[in-house]
Parts: structure tokens; C-alpha cells; sequence
């Protein structure tokens, strides 16, 4: 898929009805797939590693035909530890070219706030406001120059000497 900047720029904010929740979850489709070009040979889980701004954390936690679901977040820590924020979950849904925010943990400081669409009724608007959050992160994510590319990838050993908890893949800009 080839999107341009227009794409990652959007300028209008949807309605809060299901035409504009449909236009949201299509801009978020296309802003991963900006950030993920080819998902389907990506590894489980890498690293989008640029200078001077938080590393990105991609995880892909399920692949199939129709739809792949992937884990989003940066880490930070406090005196309780490490944890990721704002550990969404998401799941394009290839077919129809859309993608859509499945689960969010931490968001604006609360440490245990939570979103799951799968155990959940959530009325349009909270989905709204959850995917509108998506778009504007993902919109941060590309201007700030986070890709997970192939040909970037590489193991964290070559590129500081240092090996990432988990085993992770680093993708350098």
C-alpha cells in the first residue's frame, strides 16, 4: 500500500456517528500500514529505534488470513517499575482496510486504566475517542520518523553491544 503525507495529515476530524468511526478506523489502517509496510514478514516483536525521541515497541500477537493484531506502546518507568503506556492493542483487518483500537491499558497517568472492546460494550463515542487517540498517536509516530522497515531491522548485539530484554529486534532510522 502507498499512502502519501495526506494520509498521515489529516487535517478534518471525523463526526462523532459510525461514518466518521469508519473514517477513523480507515485513516488508522493506513497510518500502520505506513508505520508497518509488510507486516506479514515482520518478526514478533522489534524495536523502532530513533535518536532523541521514546523507542517504539512493536509486538505482533496474532496473524491470520483476514486480520493481524498488534501490540503498540513505549515503556517508561516509576517507582513501581517498568510499564508501557499506552499499551494499545490493535487489529487491522486486512479485507476491509480498516484497523481498530481492540484494548488500552495506561493512558494520562493512571496506571491501571483500562479499555477491551472484547470483554466490554463500549458506545460509539468511547470507541470514537479511543480510535481518534490512535490516529493522532500514530500521526506523532510517523512525523517523529518511526518505521518498522525490513531491511532496518537489526539485532540489538549490532547496534550498541547490548542486548534488549526479550530478546527484542531494534529497528534503527
Amino acid at each position: 500500500m502507498h499512502c502519501t503525507v495526506r494520509h498521515f495529515l489529516h487535517q478534518g476530524i471525523p463526526a462523532k456517528n459510525f461514518a466518521g468511526l469508519m473514517e477513523l478506523y480507515e485513516c488508522n489502517y493506513i497510518r500502520l500500514r505506513n508505520l508497518v509496510p509488510d507486516v506479514d514478514v515482520m518478526p514478533d516483536a522489534v524495536i523502532s529505534r530513533i535518536p532523541g525521541v521514546l523507542d517504539l515497541h512493536l509486538r505482533v500477537i496474532e496473524r491470520n488470513k483476514f486480520t493481524t493484531t498488534l501490540h503498540l506502546t513505549y515503556y517508561f518507568s516509576d517507582r513501581e517499575g517498568r510499564f508501557p503506556a499506552p499499551d494499545m492493542r490493535v487489529r487491522l483487518y486486512h479485507d476491509a482496510q480498516v484497523g481498530e483500537v481492540i484494548a488500552c491499558g495506561r493512558r494520562r497517568g493512571v496506571r491501571h486504566a483500562e479499555y477491551n472492546r472484547m470483554f466490554n460494550s463500549y458506545t460509539l463515542t468511547e470507541k470514537w475517542h479511543m480510535n481518534r487517540f490512535l490516529q493522532k498517536w500514530l500521526g506523532y509516530c510517523l512525523m517523529q520518523g518511526h518505521r518498522f522497515i525490513p531491511g532496518r531491522v537489526v539485532t540489538a548485539e549490532s547496534v550498541d553491544g547490548s542486548v534488549t530484554e526479550d530478546g527484542l529486534l531494534v529497528a534503527q532510522s
